[in-house]
């Protein structure tokens, strides 16, 4: 039986590609940066219509009244911001996990303002510390 051997560079170099898609560090990071890509822009582009939720509900009247811009307006400005950010995840894991994990913080913050949705508050909580997770894994598998 005849066996197929690889030699030199471009062999090593296949190997270790092969070995790199294998491991369950990289394979974690792949399933980070896919979710904290697709997930946001998802979400986001439902604040224009509105299908999963009504998103206008998640927004703290305090905070509210600090922006010139009100309600749902004010909404859909942070969609456009989320879905900018799940965009430089996409090209920018280092960056953007790390500015998606600040940004989820805050709106922990925001929801600890409204009684009733302390529940989601920990879930977005959980959200920031995966989103700081990739924010690491990127340093070794990103850009």
């Amino acid at each position: 039986m005849a066996q197929s051997t690889t030699i030199g560079a471009d062999g090593a170099f296949q190997g270790s590609q092969t070995a790199l898609k294998a491991s369950p560090t990289y394979q974690a990071y792949q399933i980070l940066h896919v979710g904290f890509v697709v997930a946001p822009i998802i979400a986001e582009l439902d604040k224009f219509f509105h299908s999963l939720v009504n998103w206008d509900m998640y927004l703290a009247p305090v905070i509210a009244s600090l922006s010139p811009v009100r309600g749902h307006r004010l909404m859909l400005v942070i969609g456009i911001i989320e879905i900018v950010a799940g965009i430089l995840v996409a090209i920018k894991p280092r960056i953007g996990a790390h500015g998606v994990s600040a940004w989820l913080l805050a709106i922990v913050i925001n929801l600890l303002i409204i009684p009733g949705f302390f529940d989601i508050g920990l879930r977005d909580f959980g959200l920031s510390l995966g989103a700081l997770a990739l924010g690491r894994l990127s340093r070794e598998f990103g850009s």
